[in-house]
């Protein structure tokens, strides 16, 4: 099949080259002529494990190949996907300009009938939107060309989104059109073969339930996260709660891990939006802004518990920070709790000793050069003559330190852990003062 993706982000560049690794023809268009040239040449621009050899052999197949014309994209592809940003506006409300620009691309260049199948995560009613701007660009062409919108949400985790595009748990079909519904199905079925992960409703449902998935696991851990704050103060151990209400197989383990906030491109900016959307629709929604206020408070526990433990006054003190990005395995730090440590840290006069897998390129663009922030070779170079190490992503590397070394490294032995890796007891016992997340 020829494939066309408009949007070489996150969600585009995944999408085409997991289209193209199944042996379809895929062109990916962008704007941005430098980017294009580079993913031409295999340089991927994020982080993302699976990703680049998905690509790289793609573009040596003659699959998957990279443009900035959008005449020549609509023209190539019988499957038109848009995969732009929305990014937020200051009202939180989605931004819909790029979405709304490709249709009215598609509208100008289309010359045959296509399916145009949004991936951009939208509000409800988006693809009614789409459908009438490529409708009147064809009236000012003064032609009739059929096509059909779809809507077709992502369900991408950074850090696995190949595995998850090429074994999704489910494909969200959003058509009123049997005969588009067809044309998905056969699209599709390279990733269906073992069960039938196809799931077909209206567009709107469609729409609603990208942002629905998002906020529910948004909420899951806004409420564990209070859960672990009230556990502080009733000297209960959150992990043990934890361990006992995930045996029940209506809450289960997953997002049920209390740590110092969420970030990211999805759950912050969609919680916005869908909170927004009630409030243009006259529709109270006041657990959604809930959410975002125990999110936006949690982001700021970690530095509460080093003042706690070092006084208001930081000037002239040195804080070890593991972890930048917003969760492991990725170099996106869009929201991340570790930006609004830093910000912290640095209002109060520390000093910040950074490490991260992934996310040191990141950090250097977002901060550029600052004399309260050195960026480390090592997580242990990070923590050489440290007043404190401060955990806040997960990364597999920071799981099982050498602790003797650390405390040998620390000029204080105190750990403050926002993601709960470490055994209180067995830091304690050590000699370490260790504060984690609704630890008692």
């Amino acid at each position: 099949m020829k494939i066309t993706v408009i949007g070489t982000g996150y969600v585009g560049l995944v999408t085409g080259a997991c289209l193209a690794q199944v042996g379809n023809q895929v062109l990916c268009i962008d704007v941005d002529a430098d980017k294009v040239a580079r993913l031409r040449d295999g340089i991927i621009p994020i982080h993302e494990p699976d990703l680049p050899a998905v690509v790289q052999e793609g573009i040596v197949g003659g699959r998957l190949t990279f443009s900035t014309d959008i005449a020549a994209g609509v023209e190539h592809g019988e499957f038109l996907f848009i995969a732009v940003g929305t990014p937020p506006d200051e009202d939180g409300s989605a931004d819909l300009r790029h979405v709304l620009a490709v249709a009215d691309a598609v509208g100008r260049h289309i010359q045959r009938p296509a399916i145009v199948i949004n991936k951009s995560t939208v509000p409800v009613g988006t693809a009614q939107k789409v459908r009438e701007r490529i409708a009147a660009a064809l009236r000012e062409r003064d032609t009739t060309i059929p096509f059909e919108v779809v809507s077709n949400p992502e369900f991408l985790k950074e850090g696995a989104a190949v595995d998850d595009f090429m074994k999704p748990d489910r494909i969200i079909v959003g058509t009123d059109s049997e005969a588009v519904r067809e044309r998905m199905r056969a699209l599709y079925a390279p990733f269906n073969r073992n069960h039938d992960r196809l799931i077909f409703m209206d567009p709107a449902s469609a729409e609603l339930t990208k942002y629905a998935a998002n906020v529910m696991l948004a909420t899951k851990i806004s409420l564990m996260n209070e859960l672990a704050g009230l556990a502080e103060h009733l000297g209960a151990d959150i992990e043990e709660v934890r361990r006992g209400i995930g045996a029940d197989p209506r809450i289960g383990y997953s997002f049920i891990y209390p740590g110092c906030g969420y970030g990211g491109s999805c759950f912050p900016k969609d919680v916005r939006a869908l909170e927004y959307s009630a409030r243009q629709h006259h529709y109270e929604a006041p657990l959604l802004a809930a959410v975002e206020s125990v999110n936006n408070r949690q982001k700021r526990v970690l530095e509460h518990k080093l003042v706690d433990a070092l006084g208001e006054d930081l000037k002239g003190l040195s804080i070890a920070l593991w972890g930048l990005a917003f969760k492991p395995n990725t170099d996106d730090m869009r929201e991340a709790p570790s930006r609004v440590l830093m910000e912290g840290l640095w209002r109060r006069g520390a000093h910040v000793q950074a490490y991260d897998p992934a996310a040191m390129d990141e950090t250097r663009r977002i901060y550029g050069e600052r004399a309260d922030l050195q960026l480390c070779a090592d997580p242990y170079a990070a923590c050489q003559g440290a007043d404190a190490l401060v955990i806040c992503t997960e990364w597999q590397v920071f799981r099982s330190p050498d602790f003797n070394r650390l405390k040998e490294l620390l000029r204080r032995p105190l750990i403050i852990d926002g993601r709960n890796l470490y055994d209180p007891a067995r830091l304690r016992k050590a000699g370490f003062a260790y504060h984690g997340i609704g630890r008692s």
